[in-house]
């Protein structure tokens, strides 16, 4: 009888020892891999936020609340970002919008050889320009590799013949700054500060009357940008 009553209490003993294991291992997983989605609250919601509106994305409150009008800026980022449509901020949809989650280290997300590429050009067409300025050269690079009026890739619209100063001149070799870069990024997860532009030129120095003929969009810094 109490040969059976000690194999009861051990036995009793490792099944809740079995049950408080499982219970930490789903705990700690869950933390790992909790995601901001509809109905999330807090910081890291303030920051999707943020830079969705930046982009253009998101027209909002900025309140660090995921509701309905998140969700739906959330999918349209990433639809246009080639990323899974489910709505949810995980892991990619984060690294994308270059925010730190608890699931990956916010390293650079796009293409690393675009993302330097673009950069490069931003850095030597347009460095000391306004940071919106600084985004929209990115901008028009990446509109011209949409239009099937240039090239299909942002290193064929970049190096295309007499395109850009910096290429001719070589400033594209050049080292970027660390505004450079985040202006490319910005540009590469779809703000487009110059309203579609595909040119844009210096009115002070700029001879071609070609250029004065293009139809503008905005004026930002000493860049003027049209279609």
């Amino acid at each position: 009888m109490f040969k059976n009553k000690k194999r009861l209490v051990i036995l009793i003993g490792a099944i809740v020892i079995f049950a408080i294991t499982m219970f930490v291992l789903f705990l700690k997983n869950n933390t790992v891999e909790t995601l901001s989605k509809y109905g999330s609250r807090g910081n890291e919601v303030t920051q999707i936020q943020t830079k969705l509106k930046r982009w253009g994305y998101y027209n909002g409150n900025i309140d660090g609340i995921y509701g309905t009008q998140t969700l739906n800026a959330v999918k349209h980022f990433q639809r246009k970002n080639g990323l899974t449509v489910d709505g949810i901020a995980g892991p990619n949809t984060l690294k994308a919008m270059g925010i730190n989650s608890s699931s990956n280290s916010g390293s650079t997300t796009s293409n690393s050889s675009d993302l330097n590429l673009l950069a490069r050009i931003i850095y030597g067409e347009s460095r000391g320009e306004p940071y919106a300025g600084q985004v929209g050269v990115g901008a028009v690079v990446l509109n011209r590799v949409k239009s099937s009026s240039f090239p299909n890739s942002i290193a064929g619209v970049i190096y295309q013949a007499g395109a850009f100063d910096a290429v001719s001149d070589g400033q594209i070799n050049l080292s970027p700054d660390s505004t450079a870069k985040k202006a490319a990024q910005d540009a590469l997860n779809g703000w487009d500060p110059t309203y579609s532009a595909i040119y844009y030129f210096n009115p002070s120095t700029a001879t071609n009357k070609w250029i004065w003929s293009r139809p503008m969009t905005i004026t930002i810094g000493k860049h003027r940008f049209c279609k």
